[in-house]
């Protein structure tokens, strides 16, 4: 894949350095040429000083024929107009922009972004870790929507089927580690103490989960 990188700041550079190690051709743009110092050895593509929404650079860059773009500096318009610009102008198949405002990340996503925003996912992890200590938040698809929890099995569910959990659009079982080791259940797999389970979760159904594992009444 060919994807380029619009900041090299901590979050850019080890986006670009993990990009390119897994074999990709990697451009990073930055204003600042000395951010380039912050990528790692393992890093083998390309650096390109200048403004990122500078539409000859971008061009320079390969955006032409890019397959991914991830705007990370540490500036919210900056990523949105360049975000944009890669979707609308270049129509990049997968665009990404790191916002820190909420409302404006939410905007954004609908209009087929991929946003992260730091602001929401640290409050959200603190929120849960405070009320769930027990109910591990691992990955976030989109601001709101499919959550990935993990969570060890509580003695109510053992020897209880995978299916006494699933519920239709809701919440589904993807994995179950168990003595180290992870595999991909069935609707028919039994729980055991101490497994450690990770479930997909509509946030609009994270209520009926933690009831459904004892957490509340």
């Amino acid at each position: 894949m060919h994807i380029i990188v619009v900041g090299c700041g901590r979050v850019g550079a080890r986006l670009s350095s993990l990009l390119s190690s897994a074999g990709n051709s990697v451009v990073v743009i930055d204003k600042d040429a000395q951010a380039f110092e912050r990528l790692e050895r393992t890093f083998h593509g390309k650096t390109l000083e200048g403004i990122a929404f500078d539409r000859k650079l971008l061009i320079e860059a390969g955006i032409e024929h890019a397959d991914a773009l991830a705007a990370v500096t540490g500036g919210d318009n900056s990523n949105i107009v360049v975000a944009s610009a890669a979707l609308d102008d270049f129509r990049v198949p997968r665009v990404m922009a790191r916002i820190s405002d909420p409302i404006r990340a939410d905007m954004f996503s609908k209009l087929g972004i991929i946003t992260i925003s730091s602001t929401i996912w640290t409050s959200t992890r603190m929120y849960e870790f405070i009320i769930s200590p027990e109910l591990h938040n691992v990955f976030s698809v989109g601001s709101t929507g499919v959550q990935l929890y993990e969570f060890e099995v509580p003695n109510l569910l053992v020897d209880r089927s995978v299916r006494d959990l699933n519920v239709a659009s809701e919440i589904r079982v993807v994995a179950i580690t168990r003595e180290s080791k992870a595999f991909i259940p069935v609707l028919g797999t039994t729980f055991q103490s101490r497994d450690r389970v990770l479930a997909a979760v509509d946030m609009r159904a994270l209520e009926k989960l933690k009831a459904m594992l004892g957490m509340i009444s």
